[in-house]
C-alpha cells in the first residue's frame, strides 16, 4: 500500500421506470464495491407514508405538512441490500408495492419533497463512491457526477419486465394495467415542472431493449471504467 488515498467517485444512472436502473445499479455497485443508492425508494418511502396517512399524494399541500413528521433512513444488510426504514420502522417491502408506485411518481413532482430529500442524497456522494439511480441524478442530484447513464427502452419491453417482476414477487397484475401505469408514470415524470426526467446533456444514453442483463451490465461496466480510469 502506498497510502494514496481511494479516489472517491459517483456515478449517475437515470431513466424510465422498468428500464433496469436498480438492477444494474445494484449489481455494479456490487463489482466495483461501492456504495449503492436506490432514490426511487426514497421516494417511494415518503408515498408510502402519505398513503398510510390518507393523503391524495397529488394535494401538495398536504404531502408537504407530512415532511417535518418523516424520519427517513436508509440502511444495509450483510449482504448489501438497502433498507428504507420509516420512523424507525422497515418498510421495505411494503414501498415495493404496486400501489405505491403512483403515489412515489406524485410526490416526487412537488419540488418540496424535492428539497427535502436532496441534501440526504448528496450527503452519500460526498462520503464515499457511490452509482445512484433515479430520474434527475445527473440533472440536478449529482451534476458533476464522473460518470452519467441514461438508460431507455422500450415502454411495453419495460411493462413486460415490470409484469414479470410483480408476478415473481407474488403481487401479479394484468400486462395491460401495468402498460397503462407505466405509461401514465412516464407521463408524469417527463412533464412534471420541478427536475423532469430527461437525460442530462453529457450522459451516456443506453438502449436495454434487446440487451439482456448481463450484456447490459457489461456495457455499463465499461463506460464507467473508461469515464472514472479505473
Amino acid at each position: 500500500m502506498d497510502g494514496t488515498p481511494e479516489k472517491i467517485y459517483s456515478v449517475a444512472v437515470d431513466g424510465p421506470s422498468g428500464a433496469g436502473k436498480s438492477t444494474l445499479a445494484m449489481a455494479l455497485a456490487a463489482e466495483l464495491h461501492i456504495l449503492y443508492v436506490d432514490t426511487g425508494a426514497i421516494y417511494r418511502t415518503i408515498g408510502c407514508c402519505a398513503r398510510r396517512q390518507g393523503v391524495d399524494a397529488a394535494d401538495a399541500q398536504a404531502v408537504i405538512a407530512l415532511l417535518p413528521q418523516i424520519n427517513i433512513e436508509m440502511r444495509y444488510d450483510a449482504q448489501g441490500l438497502q433498507h428504507m426504514l420509516l420512523n424507525g420502522e422497515d418498510v421495505t417491502a411494503e414501498i415495493r408495492l404496486p400501489e405505491i408506485s403512483l403515489y412515489a411518481s406524485a410526490v416526487s413532482a412537488i419540488p418540496e419533497v424535492r428539497s427535502f430529500l436532496l441534501e440526504m442524497q448528496r450527503d452519500f456522494a460526498r462520503k464515499a463512491s457511490v452509482i445512484m439511480d433515479g430520474r434527475d441524478i445527473g440533472t440536478v442530484v449529482l451534476p458533476n457526477a464522473d460518470v452519467k447513464i441514461f438508460l431507455q427502452a422500450d415502454v411495453e419491453i419495460r411493462a413486460r419486465r415490470r409484469e414479470k417482476e410483480l408476478c415473481e414477487r407474488g403481487t401479479p397484475r394484468p400486462f395491460a394495467q401495468v402498460l397503462q401505469e407505466m405509461r401514465e408514470r412516464d407521463y408524469n415524470d417527463t412533464h412534471r415542472a420541478a427536475a423532469p426526467l430527461r437525460p442530462a446533456e453529457d450522459a451516456v444514453v443506453v438502449d436495454t431493449s434487446y440487451l439482456d442483463f448481463q450484456q447490459s451490465k457489461e456495457k455499463l461496466l465499461e463506460i464507467i471504467k473508461e469515464k472514472v480510469g479505473i
